[in-house]
């Protein structure tokens, strides 16, 4: 008698070879029987005939550290055949905290991850104080997938150092060898890596870098020693990004060279792995190629370093329901509080239209991503396009809004408006960034190609008013492996490298592939029917706040621990996931 039987599919199993038809057993909570026919009988059975069956994505890349608390959904990732997500990157968390300074960790997240503060002052418990104190309170949770996490330099440092740690000031000997002692507890509590920024972009809503942005050798690899024992990742947004110039380090400046360097050197001293965020530069297009070149011959020398990329652009979403060029306009600002529906239907009245844009912007409330977007897409008016339903993230220059327009002898401007208004009002438009320099995704495919990366950055959980990647899931299987006019990636290669590549980073070796032993952590797909929906806007975050979510067709049962968790793109209600403590 199995648990679970799933039957007929096309199986992919995450290990990059060629999909073959099979059946699937489970018992407990383990795949129990991959065979080309499994006799016998089952509680439940799956048909798949007709899809696939690929392992469960693992998402290495989020920033769900406040939402694991309030919320067993985690949504936007659960609806794109997510099993495993990891949280804690890029410098910011939220334990260690000392009662009485939760706000400053607050305020970076808000500001670095774009995560409305609304939300996490008033969905969070603030029941801990240690890191092991912050998974002991996880521990209690119950989600609709796994949740592994990690500790963040930007918490450790400030409570070590206090308003030090917040001002990037140099550290001590005491201050490091405390930070090395924290981070080994949270190590031998399972964390499963620690993470920093060195980047200036990362700022709190008062615009002060990330604690950790300027930490010298010293304080980095005291850290990295600390965490050698467990093998746990070490992340990081590395400081000198490409066209962004160097980090002030008192009065050196750090560049992209030389953090490779040091990563290769405490890679190769500890042993950890070291992942590392990269991306196409519109300044320098080429850069990336460097960086590849320099970690193919670091590990060659005994480093294990893993570069982690994108999937797609990164690109701010633009509707009515959001950010967009006309939301300081007087008389939008009249209507801007009025619900979507209401507020359409006085945009869509030609004297209301024809007053918008004849006029000129007020003054932004703030310097923050969201009051100044108008000012930012007035600025890359050519390098706006329509997302498309369905939706198209590699779109041709010709398809540009201002193309279109020149194309139709109207005023550009007067164009985006109208686009916005298709969809009945609820039409987005992309205004892509990084990993678009050339007009095209040829680098990420390249990037992506590469047998050192990783594929990452979907930031579930954070951007909310401006991104929804989580789903970028997904899209590898829908653009990069089915439909893409260009050149595209083997099936069975995108399912490894979502799956078993991101898995075994983490040291997560009890899944990412179908096989006797592993979890059930598995995705039955109608490959050929899957498709990503237009993204919208919500505020169903505590106290209202916003986030964009993007809908899937195609998943016919998302399966976590031998439990389904997800039948015909709709939540079950089962909440078989749990914490994760430690490599496996």
């Amino acid at each position: 008698m199995y648990d679970l039987v799933i039957r007929g599919g096309s199986v992919v199993d995450g290990k990059g070879g060629t999909p073959f038809e099979a059946d699937i057993g489970v018992n407990g909570g383990l795949i129990s029987d991959v065979a080309p026919s499994i006799e016998g009988d089952a509680r439940r059975v799956i048909d798949a005939e007709g899809a696939i069956v690929t392992p469960g994505f693992v998402d290495i890349h989020t920033h769900y550290d406040g939402q694991v608390t309030w919320d067993e959904v985690l949504e936007p990732s659960a609806s794109h055949g997510t099993t495993t997500v990891i949280t804690g990157n890029c410098g910011v968390g939220f334990a260690p905290v000392r009662p009485g300074e939760r706000t400053q960790l607050i305020e970076l997240m808000e500001g670095v991850e774009d995560i409305p503060g609304t939300a996490l002052y008033d969905g969070m418990e603030w029941n801990w104080e240690s890191f092991p104190d912050y998974l002991d309170v996880l521990d209690g949770k119950r989600w609709s997938m796994d949740v592994g996490t990690q500790i963040a330099h930007g918490a450790v440092r400030a409570y070590v150092m206090g308003d030090r740690g917040i001002r990037n000031e140099g550290a001590t000997a005491q201050d490091i060898d405390h930070m090395s002692r924290l981070t080994a507890e949270a190590m031998a509590a399972g964390a499963l890596g620690f993470s920093t920024s060195r980047i200036l972009g990362h700022q709190s809503i008062h615009g002060d870098p990330v604690p950790g942005t300027f930490a010298n050798e010293d304080e980095v690899f005291a850290i990295g020693r600390a965490m050698q024992s467990s093998g746990a990742v070490f992340e990081l947004v590395p400081g000198g990004s490409v066209g962004q110039g160097g980090i002030a380090l008192g009065n050196n400046e750090a560049h992209l060279e030389d953090e490779l360097n040091w990563m290769r050197r405490l890679s190769i001293e500890t042993g950890l792995p070291i992942t590392f965020l990269i991306v196409e530069f519109l300044e320098d297009p080429e850069a990336w190629k460097g960086v590849m070149e320099f970690v193919a011959e670091a590990n060659a020398a005994g480093a294990r370093l893993f570069p982690q990329t994108a999937s797609r652009p990164a690109g701010v979403l633009l509707s009515w329901q959001s950010n967009h060029r006309f939301q300081r306009r007087p008389t939008y600002l009249k209507i801007a509080d009025l619900p979507l529906e209401e507020r359409l239907r006085e945009l869509g009245k030609p004297e209301v239209r024809a007053a918008i844009l004849s006029e000129e912007d007020a003054p932004p409330l703030s310097e923050s991503i969201n009051d100044a977007m108008h000012i930012i897409v007035g600025q890359n008016i050519e390098n706006v396009f329509p997302l498309g339903n369905p939706v198209n993230y590699e779109p041709p220059a010709e398809d540009s809004i201002a193309a279109e327009a020149r194309r139709a002898g109207v005023d550009v401007e007067a164009h985006m408006y109208d686009s916005m208004m298709a969809e009945d009002g609820h039409a987005i438009l992309m205004m892509p960034g990084l990993n678009f320099a050339r007009g095209d995704c040829g680098a990420i495919y390249d990037m992506m190609s590469n047998e050192h990366s990783v594929v990452g950055l979907a930031d579930g959980g954070a951007h909310c008013g401006l991104i929804c990647d989580a789903s970028s899931t997904t899209h590898l299987l829908t653009y990069w492996a089915r439909d893409r006019k260009g050149p595209r990636l083997p099936l069975e290669y995108v399912v490894h490298k979502q799956c078993a590549g991101t898995a075994a980073l983490y040291g997560l070796n009890d899944r990412g592939v179908l096989e006797i032993g592993k979890r059930a952590d598995i995705n039955v797909i109608d490959y050929e029917g899957l498709q990503l929906g237009l993204p919208y806007s919500t505020n169903d975050l505590p106290s209202g706040g916003q986030r964009f979510l993007q809908p899937a067709k195609g998943y016919r049962a998302t399966i976590v621990n031998g439990m389904v968790v997800r039948e015909n793109d709709e939540d079950t209600g089962a909440r078989p996931g749990r914490l994760i403590r430690g490599r496996r």
